[in-house]
């Protein structure tokens, strides 16, 4: 089995994977590699599975080496760290590549793979981020924005009276209450900013019938007021971490 780590600013996802897909996954919070439970967690999940091969997807440099070393020690492997260098399957037409955050290349590996060329990535976590390849195959960039939970944090965090609120559909488009008011303008505001700029990105790669893939925590819920989705894939960065260990491995 190939084991994937995807280590987030929020959340932590962990996979197994055979050369055919991603069996099976779990996420807890990254806190818990600051408290060493993660350890256990991944243990726990893994089971008996054997092990003989492991990719590592983190945005948190702090973290990253204590998975590193979890890897040389429970399992005797040096794990693939994914970045722009290691990242077969796709090229990149990128001024920096190496601030690429390595979730947003794994989206765009799994996306060529299972798509095709162009394609762009929406990713709901933490931040909301776009990632597009081109025709040619090749990644060339994309946008970022804040989260939804960062955005609703912020709000609570920043005044006196607005609640913190958890995420949900409100079918209205007026709020009878505070958490209404904001639970519309996260998600039907979000929905539109999504629309806009993907509208903008078909246009200006004048591909208006590219696949448009979406993933991540939120996914489910700003999808749904978005037609222009072509396709809602939760596994699609593990998936692009199975891919680029196998592009390395299987030559």
């Amino acid at each position: 089995m190939i084991l994937l780590i995807d280590i987030g600013n929020t959340n932590t996802h962990v996979g197994l994977a055979t050369k055919k897909g991603v069996s099976r996954h779990v996420s807890f919070n990254s806190r818990s590699w600051l408290d060493q439970t993660a350890e256990n967690r991944i243990l726990k999940f893994t089971g008996k599975s054997r092990i003989h091969g492991v990719t590592l997807c983190s945005v948190v440099p702090k973290i990253t080496q204590t998975a590193r070393e979890l890897s040389r020690r429970l399992w005797e492997i040096e794990a693939l760290e994914l970045n722009y260098k290691t990242a077969r399957g796709i090229e990149i037409d990128y001024p920096n590549p190496h601030t690429i955050g390595a979730d947003r290349l794994a989206n765009a590996i799994a996306a060529k793979h299972h798509f095709g060329a162009p394609v762009t990535v929406v990713d709901f976590g933490t931040a909301v981020t776009f990632d597009v390849v081109n025709r040619d195959g090749r990644y060339i960039g994309g946008i970022i924005t804040p989260g939804l939970s960062a955005m609703t944090d912020y709000l609570h965090e920043k005044t006196a009276l607005l609640p913190c609120i958890h995420l949900r559909e409100v079918n209205s488009v007026i709020g009878k209450s505070t958490v209404e008011a904001m639970l519309i303008g996260v998600i039907q505001g979000y929905g539109g900013m999504i629309q806009s700029l993907l509208h903008n990105i078909t246009k200006e790669l004048a591909c208006h019938d590219m696949p448009l893939v979406a993933t991540g925590g939120f996914a489910h819920i700003i999808t749904k007021r978005i037609p222009e989705i072509s396709a809602v894939v939760p596994t699609l960065t593990l998936e692009g971490m199975r891919l680029a260990w196998l592009n390395i491995n299987s030559k």
